[in-house]
């Protein structure tokens, strides 16, 4: 007689992935942990006063202390933070966490798997329209009004059927697993009856804190990859070697090592920028350390006093916030803002949210933006935005021009 035994196995970080559910989650993997969060326990209330992010760290401080309690695991406020400081955030404190390492795949996990439905696509504004308020940006740059400005556009996608929201996240996660791959449900403590989910696949670390010790990586200068191995590492070079990528660069690496020194000493800013690379771009980056002067600042309170960077904003901060609003014809909404964690000890990890998407099971609101400095092209910039889209489109199954 044959006994049935089964063996027990020890849960995988692709497990977390496998038990995210739209609706309920909170998933989001880095490159050094994958953490899924369920249930709501707690939302943090909304500010009494005009500015949200003011107050923001404050207010987290406040409700991560009152449910601290002795003997048991540290309460962790998890979610995402809008890109206009007047907005509300979506942070809760889950229920139930569950933290483990890196994402890895075996084979079959890997495999990338359709998502059987067919879309429309409306882009909004129209890329002849994006390529007008490039120009206007530009005209402004060159009078020497502003330094920098971020410009981004939308894709309206829609679907007859369902789309599989959890099977996109998985796909986008095996293609990912060296960046931040992230979903949050936007609809805990709001009015709305929407069931509302952020996602997306995010190469952008805006800061981590563990103890003391500081990291933040901007990224700022981009190239679209090439399917030909030499083209791709001319490519590569040259966005090494371009002024104008380096300028703008230099514009966001002076600008957060500002926001930084405050806090921090030391803080180590390379000379230099390196190469990064998505599936579908060749990024400048600089990763930037540094120690805390004072223990008691959490990953959130850096978080907003870095948001928004240059990288996603502009140069100066405000005049480049007003033109973002008089030209782009839409809300950003969670686009350009942060998604992230941090625990009552202020630990913590956020991320810059893009290559991203906004939606439910009809329809998804793509972004994608691009850096404009005064050598810029509207051309180019429109064809860097149409790169952009391909994190989310090729995780969709789709890969028409954009």
């Amino acid at each position: 007689m044959n006994a049935n035994v089964q063996i027990a196995t020890m849960p995988t970080a692709a497990d977390l992935l496998a038990d995210y559910r739209p609706g309920n989650s909170f998933f989001f993997a880095s490159p050094h942990a994958t953490l899924l969060a369920q249930g709501t326990l707690a939302v943090l209330p909304r500010s009494e006063g005009a500015n949200e992010l003011q107050t923001l760290p404050e207010r987290a401080a406040r409700l991560l202390a009152q449910l601290k309690q002795p003997g048991q695991s540290l309460p962790m406020l998890v979610g995402a933070v809008p890109f206009d400081p007047m907005q509300p955030a979506q942070l809760v404190v889950p229920l139930e966490t569950r933290k483990l390492g890196p994402l890895s795949f075996t084979q079959s996990e890997r495999q990338w798997r359709p998502m059987g439905s067919r879309i429309d696509m409306e882009a909004v504004p129209a890329p002849e329209v994006y390529v007008e308020g490039v120009n206007k940006a530009l005209g402004r740059l060159r009078a020497g009004e502003l330094d920098k400005i971020v410009l981004a556009r939308t894709l309206r996608l829609t679907s007859p059927q369902p789309i599989n929201l959890q099977q996109l996240l998985h796909n986008l996660a095996i293609h990912n697993t060296h960046g931040y791959t992230f979903a949050v449900d936007l609809t805990k403590g709001q009015t709305s009856k929407e069931n509302k989910t952020l996602i997306g696949a995010s190469p952008e670390l805006l800061v981590a804190r563990t103890g003391r010790v500081v990291v933040v990586n901007p990224l700022a200068g981009s190239t679209p990859r090439s399917a030909d191995p030499e083209e791709d590492v001319r490519r590569s070079q040259a966005l090494l070697q371009s002024p104008k990528d380096l300028r703008e660069h230099a514009l966001v690496i002076e600008a957060v090592a500002e926001a930084l020194r405050p806090y921090c000493d030391p803080l180590h800013v390379p000379a230099t920028p390196s190469l990064v690379q998505t599936s579908t771009m060749w990024h400048l980056s600089t990763e930037i350390r540094g120690e805390l002067i004072d223990p008691s600042i959490s990953s959130l309170a850096l978080a907003v006093a870095l948001h928004p960077t240059p990288a996603v904003c502009g140069s100066p901060t405000e005049l480049a916030r007003e033109a973002i609003k008089d030209i782009e014809p839409f809300d950003r909404g969670f686009y350009t803002g942060l998604v992230g964690w941090c625990d009552a000890s202020g630990d913590g990890e956020w991320i810059i949210t893009i290559r991203c998407a906004v939606g439910d099971n009809q329809s998804l609101d793509l972004y994608a933006g691009a850096g404009v400095v005064a050598e810029s092209s509207a051309e180019a910039e429109l064809q860097e935005t149409s790169a952009k889209f391909r994190t989310m489109l090729h995780a969709m199954g789709l890969n028409q021009e954009s």
